[in-house]
């Protein structure tokens, strides 16, 4: 099955990194959505099923970690897996993330960096279903 994808990220040039990267990841990627801060990335989620969110932490709007509260505090979007890719990685904050249940990747990244997590993070029915 195909695996739809959200990019949570205020810089275009990033978000389009990611993008090619889980192109270049050998999975096989459905709808790849893209919102520039934590409201649009909300938003997104109310329109679009999405198997995976990638998400960057610091954003003007709505900080990627504000939209991660906002999405546990929510039942239907708690089960949403999360990787945060970010610069701002203090161990406090990553240790803090992990807690939460999230994935977290320092920048630079490569794209077997952001395949491996996303393959973690997704249940195996979700990578392992035959293509429809």
């Amino acid at each position: 099955m195909a695996i739809n994808i959200l990019i949570v990220e205020d810089s275009s040039v990033m978000r389009a990194m990611i993008q090619k990267a889980m192109q270049l990841s050998g999975l096989e990627i459905g709808v790849i959505h893209q919102a520039s801060n934590g409201r649009e990335g909300l938003d997104a989620l109310e329109r679009h099923r999405i198997d995976v969110i990638i998400a960057d932490i610091n954003m003007p709007v709505m900080s990627g970690e504000e939209m991660i509260e906002q999405m546990l505090g929510r039942s239907e979007l708690q089960a949403v897996p999360i990787i945060v890719v970010s610069t701002a990685g203090s161990r406090a904050r990553i240790e803090r993330l992990q807690r939460k249940g999230l994935r977290f990747i320092s920048k630079p990244f490569s794209p077997e960096m952001i395949r491996d997590a996303v393959k973690d993070v997704l249940r195996s029915e979700v990578l392992d279903e035959p293509s429809r």
